[in-house]
Parts: structure tokens; sequence; C-alpha cells
């Protein structure tokens, strides 16, 4: 067990520096940000304007606005002795070697003897930023200025994109690398791939190349649309693609990369590739960069996206995609979708073969330039790009020996040991293949579950239905899976869990997780099955199931075994209020939870508001109507907005998560800390909370100052006549219904007003119309 880092400093507040230092502030370090210099009096004015753009950036590089005070900002002339005090330097200076060197001399007589230094560089030698420092241990017996440095490069942004890549040097100590995995993986939330120091490291090497087989495709016939589309979601990487992706990187950036990496790389195979067309230059010169100058490969004009014709350089409405009928493979698993696209005879399957084969090659050839093995390539390409295979999973998945014959006939080059390979796949079972050495293992983790394993073993199973199971995590623990699309709750999903807490309350149980492995705990209700309810008019029935719904989240509430809901991603609608259900949540950091249920013309009634309205009354001073007033007016607002959480911390600061919640960085933990956080609470002699039998109300003056609240936003353009009626509905029932005054009400008084007002709104047309509008198109409807 290493001891965690509490301070850092990072040298360089441009993009990257300033957005190191926020994460490694969500992370819960004092962190030093300093830049060059001003000239002027103020010598920290530009540290300070970097801070404050950074401040304004989309999404959020701060789990919370609070987060932000705990970074101190300075310059290189007056506060670089600040370093003696630090555990962590992280350097992320301008991309110039000698400007790296200079600034490594200076700091190396002030940092601690025990401190750690690396740089962020994206493609400069680590061992040359370090060259000159101490390289030999100092007589103390502490480690040199080379021993306690290496590479760290994070992704941009480094708060959302997963991968680190770990770059050390020869001399570089082992404890100091392994320190650095452990920390990088437990408290920011890393996936951790160590790359050999090469130019532009893993996932840059192999992620420039795929960008420029698009821009290679462009001479072939195809228009910027139609590689997008076969580079996007439909091959499993981001919608971003290739050409959105290079306008948000930037394509000063990618120039800088591509000239940089041409002439570090003589021996390349592929080398010309990165040549960059001219037509790209001569967008650069003259200022045209990407989304930071409003236009690059693609410009918004209006509500249109045109893209440049690399001919004229005019902007021109999208082309229709000419790649036949692709709408049946999009609705394909991912296997299935690249291999029907590899079988395809048309101009997409022409292109999908030709940009697989290239990318195949060329990756199967870095190793072991760049990395020892195909899993370090798969996870670097995973975790840095976003993509949902790495290239030697979409081989196996399109089959070893097919694509290798294709390769052959192609006459493209293929390393020695792709030949040798004694079996057909890279990863057969749980195993990996690594040239020169055969199978070994995939590396786990004690500290993670792996739901695909554990459900490969049927005696893992204790019970399931169509969209969900019940699963034996060890230990007396179990697992509630749900497996609806989307994460949805319907009955099936619903009647499970309810039958679930009937097996764990007779079983000797410790207690219980619900959770799953999924990016997103949960969508919500079942938009569908409320739908078909609404247009046959089964109004009784569907009073019913929100009863049943409020039973079943009460159940949860007060079960006598402990309950953990394990948390990830978006959790909305009804998968917030079954959160709010549970007495302990364990949640990544990256959740995102809201009550959006107004979004399509409902309001919450699964128990949501009637725990919201009793947590304003806990939270304030007093019982005073005036002291819970202010609580009760945030939450009304968070509500009628339809707000979603930019953080499970900000979830926890709403009152949507317990303030018991453990909220880890590192979202693959979730199902292990909340297993953990089951076996912890029963052997504590676990107890379920007490009823709230005198929730304070505040009656209709209340009611007033909210539904002013709702007049006020409509008045500002930001709410609908019928956003304001929701609002004037949910506001009934925060404040009570038809009480005159402020009154103790119990539990059951304000479900009863969820459910006499949350049936009645699915019978108006208007919410009708929403709940169809986001089932066909996926986007909210305003009306």
């Amino acid at each position: 067990m290493f001891r965690p880092f509490r301070t850092a400093a990072v040298l360089g507040a441009g993009v990257m520096g300033t957005q190191i230092a926020a994460h490694l502030a969500n992370a819960g370090l004092t962190v030093h940000l300093l830049d060059i210099a001003a000239p002027g009096i103020n010598k920290n004015q530009i540290v300070e304007t970097a801070f404050q753009k950074a401040l304004k950036q989309t999404p959020a590089i701060f789990f919370t606005d609070k987060i932000a005070r705990r970074i101190t900002l300075g310059n290189f002339d007056e506060h670089l002795n600040r370093l003696k005090d630090v555990d962590w330097i992280i350097e992320a200076v301008i991309e110039n070697l000698s400007i790296k060197q200079r600034l490594m001399e200076q700091i190396e007589g002030l940092v601690k003897e025990d401190a750690i230094i690396s740089t962020n560089t994206s493609g400069l030698s680590i061992g040359e930023i370090a060259m000159g420092r101490a390289a030999s241990q100092i007589p103390q017996g502490s480690l040199s200025f080379r021993q306690r440095f290496l590479g760290t490069h994070f992704f941009n942004p480094p708060r959302y994109l997963k991968l680190l890549e770990l770059i050390p040097t020869a001399d570089t100590d082992p404890q100091v690398l392994e320190r650095l995995q452990w920390f990088g993986w437990m408290h920011l939330g890393k996936g951790i791939v160590i790359a050999k120091d090469t130019p532009n490291f893993i996932a840059n090497r192999i992620g420039v190349y795929a960008t420029m087989l698009g821009l290679q495709a462009l001479s072939e016939g195809y228009t910027l649309e139609e590689i997008d589309t076969l580079t996007g979601t439909l091959v499993g990487r981001p919608k971003s693609a290739t050409f959105r992706t290079a306008d948000l990187v930037g394509l000063d950036t990618l120039l800088y990369v591509t000239d940089h990496l041409i002439l570090a790389i003589p021996e390349d195979e592929r080398r010309d590739i990165f040549r960059m067309p001219d037509w790209v230059r001569k967008l650069v010169e003259t200022g045209t960069l990407g989304a930071k100058t409003g236009q690059g490969f693609y410009k918004k004009e209006k509500q249109q996206i045109l893209s440049i014709n690399p001919k004229t350089f005019d902007y021109e409405p999208a082309q229709p995609v000419a790649l036949g009928n692709l709408s049946a493979i999009a609705k394909l698993d991912l296997g299935q979708r690249l291999r029907a696209l590899y079988q395809d005879p048309g101009r997409a399957g022409s292109f999908f073969r030709q940009f697989i084969f290239n990318l195949l090659s060329y990756s199967a050839c870095r190793i072991p330039e760049i990395a020892d093995s195909p899993a370090e390539i798969d996870q670097a390409m995973r975790w840095g790009f976003g993509w949902e295979w790495g290239p030697f999973e979409i081989w196996d998945a399109l089959g070893f020996e097919t694509v290798l014959q294709s390769m052959r006939s192609l006459n493209l080059v293929l390393p020695h040991w792709i030949e040798s390979m004694p079996t057909t796949a890279f990863y057969p079972g749980d195993q990996v293949y690594v040239p020169h050495q055969g199978y070994r293992s995939l590396p786990t983790r004690a500290d993670e579950i792996d739901l695909s394993v554990l459900k490969a073993e049927p005696q893992h199973l204790i019970w399931h239905n169509s969209e969900a199971a019940l699963l034996d995590l060890g230990d007396r623990v179990a697992l509630y899976e749900f497996r609806s699309k989307g994460n949805t709750l319907g009955t099936q999903v619903l009647a499970g869990l309810s039958q679930a807490l009937d097996l764990i309350a007779e079983g000797d149980w410790r207690g219980l997780v619900i959770g799953n492995a999924s990016e997103h705990f949960s969508g919500g209700a079942n938009l569908a099955e409320m739908g078909v309810l609404a247009q046959e008019q089964r109004f009784d029935d569907f009073a019913k199931l929100i009863n049943q719904f409020q039973q079943l989240m009460q159940r949860i509430h007060y079960f006598h075994k402990p309950i953990v809901a394990a948390v990830r991603g978006r959790s909305l609608g009804g998968g917030c209020e079954l959160i709010m259900a549970c007495p302990q949540v364990v949640a990544a950091a990256e959740s995102y939870i809201g009550l959006v249920e107004l979004g399509v013309g409902l309001i919450p009634g699964g128990c949501g508001i009637m725990r919201t309205v009793a947590l304003a009354a806990e939270r304030a001073a007093s019982e005073a109507p005036q002291d819970i007033l202010p609580f009760l007016v945030k939450a009304f607002e968070t509500i009628a907005t339809a707000k979603v959480s930019t953080s499970a911390a900000e979830a926890q600061a709403w009152g949507y998560l317990p303030a018991t919640a453990r909220i880890v960085i590192n979202g693959d933990r979730r199902l292990y800390v909340a297993k953990e956080e089951v076996i912890r609470l029963a052997q504590e002699g676990y107890a379920p909370p007490p009823k709230r039998n005198a929730i304070q109300v505040l009656g209709r003056p209340a009611r007033a100052v909210l539904e002013l609240a709702a007049y006020t936003f409509q008045q500002a353009g930001y709410a609908s006549d019928y956003d304001r009626y929701l609002a004037h509905r949910l506001a009934y029932v925060m404040t009570g219904g038809e009480l005159s005054a402020p009154t103790l009400v119990d539990e059951d008084y304000l479900l009863q007003l969820e459910r006499e007002n949350f049936v009645p709104l699915l019978g108006q047309p208007k919410t009708q119309e929403r709940i169809a509008h986001l089932l066909s198109t996926k986007k909210p409807l305003r009306n």
C-alpha cells in the first residue's frame, strides 16, 4: 500500500495544465498551478486569465464549483519555492524540448527528495527532457531526480478520458512507477497503460494513423460525411468519428503532431501517410483551426452543419450519404455490425475493409516498438480514444484467419509474430497472446468485480427473468442486476426486484447490491410501457403501477438488511428515485443524476418528492418555515428545470445521494466497494432508518413562493406555458396540497399527493406528445 499524494504542482496553465490541475483537485489534492510571470504589476495575470477561462469550460472540469478553491495560482518568478513542499510535480508547458529542459534544471534543486516529477508531453522524448539531471542515487540513500522522473501522458479532457499513459525511462525507479500506477488507478480513476518512450507513445500513434486513413479516403471518392459515418458509432467509435474529432482537437494541433511525428519515425513503413495534405495546411495557415475558431472540416451556420469542400474551400450542405442501406446494420450488436460491414459488397464494405486492413497491419507492426502486447494497444484505444474495441479485439471479432488471408492476398505488411501465432485468436478466454512469450493471463484486480466473468459461471445465478437477474457475489452478498434496454424500470424489472427482496429476506444473506455493469445505471421508467397505457387510457392500471412502485421503494428504504446501490453514469427519473430509496449508495464520481420527469410532462411519482421535501426540512436549522423555505425553493427549481447533476458530488449536494454515500473516482470499483459496504453494515448490526412520521410541509404560503418562481422562469423565456403548469402541480405536492399553513405530515400523506397528481398528467395530450417525441427522437420536446 502506497502513501497517496496530498499536494501537487502543475507547471504550465495551458489547456492541459489547467485541466490536469482541476482533476487533481477533484481527487482531493491541494494543487499549485503555476505559469510564466506576466509583465507589469500583476505577475499572476497569465495564470489567472487561463484559470478563469478554464472555469467556464463545458463540460465542467471540476466536480463542483467549490473544488476550484483547492487550487492556488502562482508564477515561476515568485512561487517556484512552493515546490519544496509538494509531493508530485507535473510539467505541462509548451511542447518545446529546450524550454522543458531548462525548467527541469530550475526545479531540480527545489523539490523535496521524495517528490515525484513527471512531464505531460504528448510526443517529445521523456529521456531527453530529463537529460542533464542527476541520474545516480545521492549519498543519503534517496532517489535521484531521474530515478523519480517519468512521463505522465493525460488525455484531453483529463476528467473524462480514462487513459493515463505512464512512460518510464531507463532510470525510473520501479517503485516510483508502481506508486503512480496505483495512485492513477485508485485516486484519479485512470486506466493505466505503460508505454515505451517512442514518438507519440501508444494511443496517439495509432489514433493519428487512423485519422490519416480517414483523410486519405477523401482522395478516394468518399465525402467527409461518409467517412464519419463509417468511422463513428456504427463501428464502435465515438460519434465525433474522424473529422469532428479533428475539429475538436484542433487542426493546428493535428498538423503539429504529424509534422513532428514524420521526422521522428524514419523507419516506419507507413511514414508517408503522416504527410498532411496541402489543403489542410492551408486551412491552418488561414486560421481555420476547428471548433476553437468556429470552423474547420465542419462549420455550423444557423442550425445547419456545413462541410468544407477541399477543392474550393467553400462550406457546403452535406450531400446524401451513398453507402447503401446501413439502417439494418446499425440495429445489430457491435460484433455483428463489424462482420456485416466486412461482408458488404458496396462502397461501405469497400471502405471498411481497406480501413481495417491498414489499421490492423499498422497496429501489429508497432509491436514491440511501442508496446509489448496487443492488450496494451487495445486498452489505450478504448480508454484514450473512446473506441469500444481496440484493433486486435476487432480482428478477433472478424475472424483471425479470415482477415489474415485477406491481408496476405493484398500483400500488406505483417510482422513475423503474426505469422507464427500458434492459434487463431489474440484473446482466447481470459488470456492474451504476447509475442515471443506466448499466451499470458489478462491481469485482474482484487478490488474489481467483473460481472462478465461472474455471469459465465452458472453457479452464481440465483434467479432471473427476461430483464433482470439475482447473482451471488460471494460472502453472502447478492447483486440485483437489471438488463432491460437502457436499464429502464419496466414491469419485469420491478417485479424481479420485489422477488429478489423476498429471496434475500428468506435466505442467509447479509444484504443486497443493486447495480449493473453498464455505463449508465438507469434511464428511469419504461416510457414505452407508459405510452401504451396512456394510449389505451388504462389510467386505473397505471395508478396501481405507481402505487406498487412507491411501495417497492419504501420496502427498499426500510428493508431489514442493508441494500446498497452501485451507481455510474446517468440515473434519471425513476432511476434517481431508486437511488434515493437505498439507505446507502456507492457512486462513481462520474454519476449524472436527476429527477427529470417534467421533461416528459410528468412530476416525480416514486417517492422522489416526498424524500426531497423531508430532506429540505431536515437540512434546515429549525422547523421554522423561514429556515426550511430556502432549501425547498432550491429543490423545487432543480426538479422543475429537470436538472441533472454533473457529478456524484453535486448530486450529493442536491440530496439525491445520502450524506454517507461513498464516492469512488474509479467507477470500475463501484460494485466491489458496494459489496464491502453491505458486509460492513451487516457486521455493524444494521438497522434501517427510522420512519419519517412528522415531515414539516409549508402549505399555501410556500406554494405561492414556488409558483412565483415558475412564473419568473416562464416570463424569462426559460419555460413554456405547459412547463409552468407542471411546475404548479409540483409546487402543490411539495407544499402539502390544500394545507393552508405549515403542518406536520407523514410519508403516506405525501405519497398519496404524488399519486393523485402524477396519474392525471399521463392523460394530458401535451404529456403524451412529450413521451412520444422522446421515444421517437431521443430528444425532449418543449411544448
